[in-house]
């Protein structure tokens, strides 16, 4: 019978704030979502401390003839992470790893644009910024992500997530200032596998939820 810990991204997203009150209210915080469903935990999140939502856009590269097992991902800014100890084990050749990595950057690219709908970024540089995702479990995407955010010389950077393995704990810890994960089973499943609810997030979702808690358009609001 399945466990469940959380009974969908929302209270999961209620959870983490609660873990990051301390940062509430401070207009030097900003939430960063991994699409899709990184970016409901993190609208939450957004929500609850009074601080900007915007996304971060990494895909992992998946294995040839595997396309869930990750071994490693890309970053919108460009920027690759690789699991050297799959790649080897697995014998992946490098066609395969320079092909998935264009292809990939060419969809982050379009994701991008059509998330944001004509939307400035919200700056990082000396911010505190909060990096949330629904699950973690190789780590791969989340490294990616926190790679591309540091080039934007944030002041503090923060991990939020529900639930990740102790293998992505290890490593996350090497690559943020705080991690802040409410739940790190011995032995790791899913991450469908902690919520009663993980229904799959639609792009339509993501961009209302950019609307509603991130930064205005050029000339909104004036």
């Amino acid at each position: 019978m399945k466990a469940t810990y959380f009974s969908n991204r929302e209270e999961a997203g209620d959870r983490l704030a609660e873990a990051l009150k301390d940062y509430g209210g401070n207009p030097d915080v900003v939430v960063l979502g991994i699409p899709r469903g990184g970016v409901v935990v993190a609208a939450r999140i957004a929500e609850k401390l009074g601080a900007p939502l915007d996304v971060v856009m990494s895909h992992k590269i998946g294995a040839p003839g595997n396309p869930e097992l990750a071994i490693g991902a890309v970053s919108s800014t460009g920027g690759v992470v690789l699991d050297d100890e799959i790649l080897s084990f697995l014998g992946v050749p490098d066609s395969y790893i320079d092909a998935e990595i264009e292809r990939q950057r060419e969809e982050l690219d379009r994701k991008v644009r059509k998330y944001r709908s004509g939307r400035q970024a919200v700056p990082l540089n000396e911010k505190i910024v909060i990096v949330a995702d629904d699950g973690i479990a190789t780590g791969s995407t989340m490294v990616a992500s926190l790679r591309a955010i540091k080039r934007e010389e944030p002041r503090k950077l923060i991990v939020a997530a529900p639930v990740a393995s102790r293998e992505a704990m290890y490593r996350l810890r090497r690559e943020a200032d705080e991690v802040v994960v409410l739940l790190t089973p011995s032995s790791f499943w899913a991450v469908g596998y902690y919520y009663a609810d993980f229904k799959q997030v639609s792009d339509e979702e993501v961009i209302k939820l950019l609307e509603k808690f991130g930064v205005p358009r050029r000339g909104e609001g004036d």
